[in-house]
């Protein structure tokens, strides 16, 4: 069954994925740096009428909640991670890596340590291949 990006049933497709794949709980083990919120700015034309943000709480590689909410709601996660929906599909697409996309400004860090970022950088491309996993129909295709 295929789940919209962003929506709820998206979110708990990838906190189920996240749980479900050793590579990523490998990967993870040493991050206690608190939850990520990766923020998808509005866009009205999408259905996107307020920015949303995707507030994964995330803890030595298991993912302890995954789910949607409005930006303004996620601005108390350690780490924020700002983008268009257009930049957000070409990383789940993992035609974008997180990292490289963050150093290039095509994502924004507006919230967090981006050395802690790089650090972490396998765990985070681990992520990103978990999203292959989740059945994701794109609002725009």
């Amino acid at each position: 069954m295929s789940h919209v990006f962003p929506s709820p049933e998206w979110a708990a497709a990838y906190q189920h994925a996240i749980n479900n794949n050793p590579k990523y709980q490998e990967a993870g083990k040493e991050w206690t740096h608190g939850a990520v919120s990766m923020v998808v700015k509005a866009d009205p034309s999408l259905g996107i009428d307020e920015d949303t943000a995707l507030w994964l709480d995330i803890e030595r590689g298991h993912c302890r909640e995954c789910r949607l909410m409005p930006a303004t709601e996620a601005a108390d996660a350690p780490f924020i991670i700002v983008a268009d929906y257009a930049r957000w599909k070409t990383v789940i697409k993992r035609e974008l890596d997180p990292i490289k996309g963050m150093m290039q400004n095509k994502l924004k860090l507006t919230k967090g340590h981006m050395p802690t970022m790089v650090k972490y950088v396998n765990s985070s491309r681990e992520l990103v291949e978990t999203t292959a996993m989740v059945d994701t129909k794109f609002r725009d295709e």
